[in-house]
């Protein structure tokens, strides 16, 4: 029996109305041809669109397709709305002549082609995606259309080919501020300017994400729009008439009857994915004056290059991807070439020197320049991203601009040369990469670190990496060495999926062509080098900046090491775990079922929809952007508060992902060798210079429940040790209160009080001994929720209280800690003039749009300049602690080991007879890593395992 699965089948949709425009307007007058019948026609846009559809499918196979055009005529829209599309520009003339060949070539090379009247191509293209959907096929839509957003769910996607944008569920959230299910409710408070929809008057992006993410739909907020406040609240109750109407036009319908075109809808037969007409196709480009094409059909060849402005067009390759001439921005929307294969390096002129060692004499030429450089670039090429089991196929060094060296190790591939013996050229290198006086740079060194480390080296003397000080220099830039050769270099070269290709075509570097991976691989270096030689003077020259990157460098080296110790993983109590919630979650559906009179689906919104709404009569509380009645989390937990049912589906819901993502899977992460689980710490991601971590993400284990308590259970020590958590105390307030230097909370810290209690006393007007419980937990909410920028409303929610109550604590609030008020009021002033917020230690925390932002952007771009400097201090504080351990750690030779760092806490496997040395020294490590105006603290426990630690 094959192990293979089968693949899930794949839906493309190509919103062809866009592709359209997109194509005329990149070049669509930049070529012309004279017809058979003498007729001077531009053919620009048909060339670019040929290209485009090729590349699509290239990048994208699929089973089936369609290539979704508007039909000419009114639709629904027009009799809804006659100002629908009134200020759109009519189509260039040149645009028009090009569209019916542009439907035939299309057809040609095998693409069902639907233009339905009376119908949008964006209702055609909703229609067959969500009929696809439900039917378990993964849809993807290329357009850059944002409207089309409003579709995406967990098995349909849009890629703008155009910026190499992905809209995906999370794409969708991080680009517009909501999830892509309220993305209507999003479009009908901004309005379309494009297709000329009203929105709600005066209500920007910013603004919009804020009423969404305060009220939940835009149902809520016409529900509640006598209850809102100020412009905003006056301008929605101007809209209220409007707002169904403009629900009306920017639904996208999902439910359009296409069987006239697509028969025997759901059924998708009807639009596979056909193949291109060679003949006819031929005919199409020689007619057209496609000579290139034509030559690849088998036609003659060109009788000279294309240039620009001649026959010749071809796609910009999406955002990542980088091809042209070493050290020459390229344009190659007019180039004769077609995209590379799988495989196939694209076409180069270079005067570059990069060499493939396969003799001893080549490496041995080679060893003495490594020995002499003061500071080598080096890359590994190996067969897999997860560091922890990669092995290496080959090795690449720069130790001068435009010079490098690839050793390949490991390449199988049918015409692989000989190769020196892997073992003996490892044992070759070793020396030189275990010395730390041998200065090395890398891209991601911690990557490199590991690779090494599987083959018995630990590599000693990395002293720069680019990707940091890209993360210092420019952190809110992308920083994939791609990126920073571009934007840095003007460099552009060969992207990975140009050799090994993509999805289930990929191949393993190994069998990639030695000359082509040599090519490539000495590419990243002789880049990393170019790249470092463009950043590190930027650093040099900036002493908080310097300061902030050799943090960075130090805490990647602490960082390989907890990565590499790992933490031991109790499989026993794990099962055990998973099988006490699998009880509890049958018992939860037992429970539901009798609640509802009925088994059914607790996972099918649909199902939940039935037994809700129709069968229990509980309340709508919003619907989806279909119209259907949301049983979304939001939903749920506003049910919850008066119905049985939906609190045991929360209930039931949380418990399946606690056990799916956790107890079920933590033993099949751990290394079956040790037992031990190795998690991934993202150094270069988080603005805030805070860690990430992942497979398995250790900071979203839910700790406010007990059963997600629980699962620190199964994090043990090794017989003979135990497990500590060190963890710095309060350190945001702390930190507030030292950048505030607010007289209140400097005294509150430095007497040792317990400062919610000292807030409490002093918002009410009491001693800290009349402080009530309730009361101290109202300090504790104002105390924490001020650091995240939380206002009235998030105050009120949070506490259960009035929105007038909660004003009245805040007011009180600043009125007694007036340093606070102060700092916050010349943070945002700072910050508008300087771009930038900054930490205790000068790390930059970039906010490029707060200059010109007004009103809600600019709100929210001020609660980040006031939270940005506390979270990223307290960033720089536990990497100074973490560095300051280890190195306590080395020099000792103690046997005490850092295995994770979640948070601002440190945890340790100890031995037990290191219990006592831990327990006073790394407090006493941890409060000493710098002086702030009030003492830093870091408290200790010990237990035999993670939770009881704490």
């Amino acid at each position: 029996m094959s192990d293979e699965k089968t693949p899930t089948p794949t839906l493309l949709l190509v919103d062809g109305s866009s592709y359209l425009y997109r194509a005329f307007f990149a070049g669509g007058d930049a070529m012309s041809t004279t017809l058979p019948d003498g007729t001077e026609l531009k053919t620009g846009a048909i060339r670019i669109m040929i290209n485009m559809v090729q590349k699509l499918l290239k990048d994208y196979p699929c089973t089936y397709a369609a290539c979704v055009f508007d039909a000419k005529g009114p639709t629904f829209r027009d009799a809804i709305y006659p100002e629908y599309k009134a200020h759109r520009s009519p189509m260039p003339d040149d645009l028009r002549a090009q569209i019916a060949p542009i439907h035939e070539v299309v057809r040609l090379m095998g693409w069902p082609v639907l233009d339905v009247p009376g119908v949008e191509a964006d209702d055609v293209i909703g229609t067959l995606a969500v009929a696809a959907a439900n039917q378990g096929i993964e849809v993807i839509i290329s357009s850059g259309d944002k409207d089309l957003a409003q579709l995406v769910n967990e098995h349909i996607a849009i890629i703008d080919t155009m910026s190499g944008k992905v809209r995906d569920m999370a794409g969708v959230e991080s680009e517009f501020g909501v999830p892509a299910r309220l993305m209507l409710d999003y479009q009908m408070l901004v309005g379309d300017q494009v297709d000329n929809v009203p929105g709600v008057q005066g209500v920007g992006p910013k603004t919009a994400v804020k009423l969404l993410q305060e009220y939940g739909s835009v149902d809520a907020l016409m529900a509640q729009a006598d209850q809102i406040k100020g412009a905003v609240g006056e301008k929605l109750r101007k809209a209220l008439d409007w707002l169904p109407t403009g629900r009306q036009l920017l639904t996208i319908k999902t439910d359009c009857d296409l069987n006239g075109w697509v028969p025997d809808m759901p059924s998708l037969e009807a639009i596979r994915m056909g193949q291109p007409q060679k003949e006819p196709l031929k005919t199409f480009y020689d007619t057209y004056g496609f000579k290139g094409l034509a030559k690849a059909l088998g036609g003659e060849p060109p009788s000279s290059p294309s240039a620009p402005g001649s026959e010749g067009s071809s796609l910009p390759r999406p955002s990542g991807e980088r091809a042209g001439v070493r050290g020459t921005p390229t344009n190659d929307l007019f180039s004769e070439a077609e995209p590379a294969e799988a495989g196939e390096a694209p076409t180069r002129t270079s005067t570059l020197q990069y060499d493939t060692i396969l003799t001893w004499e080549a490496l041995d030429t080679w060893l003495p320049r490594l020995e002499a450089a003061e500071l080598v670039a080096v890359d590994t090429e190996t067969t897999s991203l997860d560091e922890m089991v990669a092995q290496i196929v080959g090795i690449s060094f720069s130790v001068t601009p435009g010079e490098a060296a690839y050793i390949p190790l490991k390449h199988a591939g049918p015409d692989a040369p000989e190769q020196l013996p892997f073992d003996e050229v490892l044992a070759k290198l070793k020396p030189w990469l275990e010395n730390p006086a041998k200065h090395k740079l890398g891209q991601h060194i911690k990557y490199d670190r590991h690779v090494f480390a599987n083959h018995g080296i630990e590599v000693q003397g990395y002293v720069h990496d680019t990707m940091l000080q890209s993360y210092v220099l420019e952190v809110h830039k992308p920083h994939g060495l791609a990126s920073l050769a571009e934007r840095h270099l003007g460099r552009s070269g060969i992207n990975y999926e140009d050799l090994c290709g993509k999805g289930a075509h990929q191949i393993p570097f190994a069998q990639v062509d030695v000359a082509k991976a040599a090519e490539y691989s000495c590419e990243d270096s002789d880049q990393t080098l170019d790249v470092h030689r463009a950043l590190w003077p930027q650093l040099e020259a900036d002493a908080k900046l310097k300061f902030i990157y050799e943090l960075e460098i130090a805490s990647s080296e602490a960082l390989y090491r907890i990565e590499r110790n790992g933490v031991l993983i109790d499989a026993p109590t794990l099962s055990k775990q998973s099988h006490e919630l699998g009880q509890r979650i049958f018992a939860l559906e037992q429970e539901a079922y009798a609640i509802a009179g009925q088994p059914f689906n607790l996972s099918s919104p649909k199902q939940l929809g039935e037994i809700f709404f129709d069968k229990l009569g509980l309340p709508v509380i919003k619907k989806t952007a279909t119209g259907a009645r949301s049983t979304d989390e939001e939903v749920l937990e506003k049910l919850a508060e008066d119905y049985p049912l939906p609190a045991k589906i929360l209930e039931h819901r949380s418990l399946a992902k606690l056990k799916g993502t956790y107890t079920d899977k933590l033993a099949q992460l751990a290394n079956p060798r040790t037992g031990r689980v190795h998690t991934h710490y993202a150094q270069a991601v988080a603005v805030t210079g805070r860690l990430s971590s992942n497979d398995p993400n250790l900071q979203n284990i839910p700790i406010r429940t007990a059963e997600g308590r629980k699962v620190r259970e199964a994090f043990v020590a090794p017989a003979g040790s135990v497990i500590a958590s060190a963890d710095y105390s309060q350190i945001e307030l702390r930190i507030m209160a030292h950048l505030s230097g607010d007289a209140a909370l400097l005294r509150a810290f430095q007497a040792g009080e317990d400062v919610h209690r000292a807030t409490a006393a002093e918002v009410f007007g009491i001693t800290p001994q009349e402080v009530s419980s309730e009361q101290r937990r109202y300090a504790k909410t104002i105390n924490f929720g001020l650091i995240y920028g939380m206002g009235t409303f998030g105050l009120a929610k949070s506490l259960g209280i009035d929105n007038t109550a909660a004003k009245t604590y805040i007011d009180r609030y600043f009125a007694r800690f007036a340093g606070v008020k102060q700092y916050m009021d010349e943070t945002r002033a700072l910050a508008k003039q300087n771009g930038y917020v900054e930490t205790v230690f000068g790390r930059k925390l970039v906010l490029p749009d707060i200059r010109n932002a007004k009103g809600a952007k600019l709100a929210a771009l001020e609660r980040q300049a006031i939270n940005a400097p506390m979270q990223g201090t307290a960033a720089d504080l536990i990497k100074l602690a973490m560095v300051a351990v280890q190195k306590a750690l080395d020099e000792q030779q103690r046997g005490t080991k850092m295995i994770m760092q979640v948070h601002d806490e440190l945890v340790f496997e100890v031995p037990l007879a290191e219990v006592d040395w831990l327990k006073t020294e790394i407090p006493r490590l941890m409060a000493g890593v710098a002086e702030l105006k009030v003492p830093l603290l870091a408290e200790v426990g010990v237990g035999a395992n993670w939770d009881k630690a704490h």
